[in-house]
């Protein structure tokens, strides 16, 4: 039975990066994929291949708000060109990936993982035994239990599609309903005939629900409608058309119903009952070490009982490396900080946030300040036509930002700003101080602006 140092689960960003880290420390690591297109989501299917979209749908959102301010014509675009330059992209990621591990010395195992007991996994028939195993399974399309559900396509088809449908329902008001319903909105779909359709009485139950309510006016004056508290029972096909079927009230006939209700962990292929490894339908438990309750078996990215993000993936791969390396030298464990995990949701204007929402301050009961405004009309918004930009900034006693939510085009950098505050405990007055040089005017400078009410 061939044996390893370290076998790695999977071959997305958080696989890959724990993979590189221990092969260069001079461990044994092999990497196992069973999908014939390794590289994983972010890359094939997610953060890296859906940008394609969203910066020609930027150009045209930005231009049409531009219009009658100097644009006199909003773009030409092309559904078709995006589609084979995203493809262009994708296609090469498989192969860069298998070479990259093996120039790197990582034997490259294709198969099906499962677990046989803690230290041996059978891949493609075969045992392999491992003194450490780093779980990065992954994360799949969520299913959804309503009759007709094999009509819909997932968020993986809907960035294959070589030309957009007009009518489009998505089934689903979180990240991936909202940012495809932007791209569709304007590559092509019809005004008023894109639909977001939530069963909850919120969308976007992450973000703050001040700025999810601007987006939802500001997605709505683009053609985007955002239905809530809408039970989806069947959907039905006739000929080119579906037809979505609620608890109440009228159907909704669209050309295209998307499955966009989230991903969840690819676990259940793994059989990790056989190892002893807890895990539930939200993911394997693991500790900030990144251990699962076998500490020699760990658990990173979308696969973990933790945060759907890529670079939050990134950062526990390499807590998962340094937690190995340091049992190797008998020392103490690193820990994952969750304290300040930034995320952005590419629609236009984009919705940002890092840290906490007034309404989890208030359900511990977590006393705060308050800087907030919608609708804001500053210059750097007015010229370009954006009239639902909105911010909300949370401190505590000493001026220490609790959380940041923006809604703007440029909430990327924003919310940087205000993680790197947050994990340095810089409060507003040093933060105030560091932008009033920022290159003016711009986003960054608007920064003097919002915090004017927490100077007081």
């Amino acid at each position: 039975m061939e044996t390893f140092d370290v076998i790695v689960i999977g071959t997305g960003t958080a696989g890959q990066t724990a993979a590189f880290d221990l092969a260069a420390e001079g461990l044994r690591v092999a990497i196992a994929e069973n999908s014939s297109a390794p590289g994983g989501v972010c890359a094939l299917r997610g953060c890296q291949a859906k940008k394609w979209f969203y910066e020609t749908m930027e150009v045209v959102a930005r231009s049409r708000h531009l219009t009658g301010k100097g644009i006199l014509e909003p773009p030409r675009f092309s559904w078709e060109q995006i589609q084979k330059e995203k493809t262009r992209f994708t296609s090469k990621i498989p192969e860069n990936t298998v070479s990259g591990l093996k120039g790197s010395d990582i034997t490259y195992l294709r198969g099906q993982a499962q677990f046989v007991d803690p230290r041996t996994l059978q891949i493609d028939g075969q045992n392999y035994q491992s003194r450490y195993i780093v779980v990065a399974a992954g994360a799949m399309p969520a299913s959804l239990p309503i009759d007709g559900a094999q009509h819909l396509i997932t968020s993986d088809d809907f960035l294959d599609l070589t030309a957009l449908p007009r009518r489009i329902a998505f089934i689903g008001g979180g990240f991936i309903s909202f940012e495809f319903a932007h791209f569709a909105a304007r590559l092509g779909g019809m005004a008023g005939q894109i639909h977001v359709l939530e069963a909850g009485d919120r969308a976007l139950g992450p973000f703050d629900k001040d700025m999810v309510a601007q987006l939802v006016k500001a997605s709505e004056q683009d053609g985007i409608q955002v239905r809530t508290g809408v039970s989806v029972t069947s959907v039905s096909r006739n000929g080119d058309e579906f037809t979505v079927h609620f608890k109440s009230g009228p159907s909704l006939v669209v050309d295209q119903v998307v499955n966009s209700a989230g991903r969840i962990p690819n676990i259940a292929p793994l059989s990790l009952d056989t190892a002893g490894i807890e895990s539930s339908r939200k993911g394997i438990a693991v500790n900030r070490s990144m251990q699962t309750s076998v500490p020699t078996v760990f658990a990173i990215g979308d696969c973990a009982d933790t945060v759907m993000l890529a670079r939050v993936a990134d950062m526990e791969a390499h807590v998962a490396a340094r937690s190995i390396m340091a049992m190797e030298n008998k020392n103490d464990l690193p820990a994952m900080d969750y304290r300040a995990v930034p995320a952005v949701l590419f629609t236009y204007p984009q919705l940002g946030m890092v840290g906490k929402t007034e309404e989890t301050l208030q359900q511990e009961d977590t006393a705060y300040w308050k800087s907030f405004e919608t609708g804001v009309n500053w210059p750097t918004y007015r010229r370009i036509g954006m009239k639902h930009a909105g911010y909300k900034l949370l401190t505590d006693k000493n001026g220490c930002i609790l959380g940041a939510h923006f809604l703007g085009d440029n909430t990327t950098g924003l919310v940087n700003t205000f993680k790197q505050a947050m994990l340095d405990n810089t409060p507003v007055k040093k933060i105030r101080d560091d932008h009033i040089m920022a290159p003016y005017p711009s986003r960054e400078s608007d920064i003097l602006y919002m915090l004017d009410s927490l100077m007081e």
